[in-house]
């Protein structure tokens, strides 16, 4: 699928990056990909057929932030945005209302997924994901209760999705919730009194990998940039029987070209600072300078970045070499 001359101006415009996270977005929008997400992360999911979380449990359309490919500028409808007096905006990636069926008839929950394409952005993720977490508590007054009605707090969940991992914790999925701990005593509060916000972190890995996990398999390959369209859209459909619609397809093949953009760009401004650099200390030192670039630009292994630089197979140990002590 050839992207067309519209798209290819918006491309220019906005940048590839940016429309890459943004189709990544609409893909983890796609109600069967978050019942998938819903059923490995959540506990009130967990014993539910995937059909029934994406047709019976999700409440309405998610509401996606998304790009606007004319001006670049974030465009997201009200349940995106978090407006606080004297706390600022949040803008959430995506978020959704869910219902679950329990003993007690159904519970309500608000469903924030995020996707994360950089780990150490400067302040661990986990932070933001209780704050993003907070404000969804405490957006909740005015619309599920006012006053001292704090009996209809919805639980929240803030679901991260993150690629782009050290490799120590790639293909991993943990959360942090709220628990009860008796110091003194034996008291026992009933469980949904307290149980009101969970963060997920999911920590993605690379195609192929992540087998102990049916979400992490899908999504390793389903945002990998080394799968191609046809692929994805065969593992989507077949392993995970999620419809092969339109919209869903239009969106992989979208998501594959710009994702391939993206590591041209990489490879491009990495293989140029490096040439500049070998000008000046020979060409071995101006390779290696252009495989950091790569690495950095692309947050790739040593090996990808080697591979996207043309090295030749016989020369990659000694390279690979070079490029570690370049790191350290």
């Amino acid at each position: 699928m050839e992207i067309d001359t519209k798209l290819s101006q918006q491309i220019s415009q906005v940048g590839q990056e940016p429309l890459y996270d943004n189709y990544c977005k609409q893909l983890l929008s796609n109600k069967h990909i978050l019942a998938w997400i819903m059923k490995e992360c959540t506990t009130e999911y967990h014993d539910l057929p995937i059909d029934d979380i994406a047709t019976k449990y999700i409440e309405g359309e998610p509401s996606v932030s998304t790009i606007n490919l004319t001006t670049g500028d974030t465009v997201t409808g009200m349940p995106n945005e978090d407006i606080g007096i004297n706390e600022g905006k949040i803008v959430y990636d995506i978020r959704y209302k869910a219902i679950c069926p329990t003993e007690d008839g159904f519970i309500d929950l608000i469903i924030n997924i995020e996707a994360q394409n950089q780990y150490n952005p400067g302040y661990p993720l986990v932070r933001r994901g209780i704050y993003y977490s907070s404000r969804m508590i405490s957006g909740q007054y005015g619309t599920s209760f006012t006053k001292a009605e704090y009996g209809k707090l919805k639980k929240v969940y803030s679901i991260w999705i993150c690629r782009n991992v050290p490799k120590k914790l790639q293909n991993s999925i943990t959360s942090y919730d709220l628990k009860e701990t008796n110091h003194v005593g034996h008291v026992k509060e009933k469980k949904a009194h307290y149980d009101l916000m969970s963060v997920v972190m999911v920590y993605l890995g690379s195609a192929g990998s992540g087998q102990d996990s049916k979400l992490l398999t899908m999504l390793n390959a389903a945002l990998s940039s080394n799968v191609n369209a046809d692929k994805k859209l065969d593992i989507l459909a077949n392993e995970y029987h999620i419809p092969k619609t339109e919209t869903l397809e239009k969106e992989v093949r979208l998501m594959c070209n710009l994702s391939q953009g993206v590591k041209e760009e990489g490879r491009q401004e990495g293989l140029q600072e490096g040439r500049q650099e070998g000008l000046q200390e020979g060409r071995q030192e101006g390779l290696v300078a252009a495989v950091v670039n790569i690495m950095n630009s692309l947050k790739v292994s040593i090996g990808e970045a080697l591979t996207i630089a043309g090295i030749p197979e016989a020369e990659r140990d000694t390279y690979a070499a070079n490029v570690a002590k370049l790191m350290k």
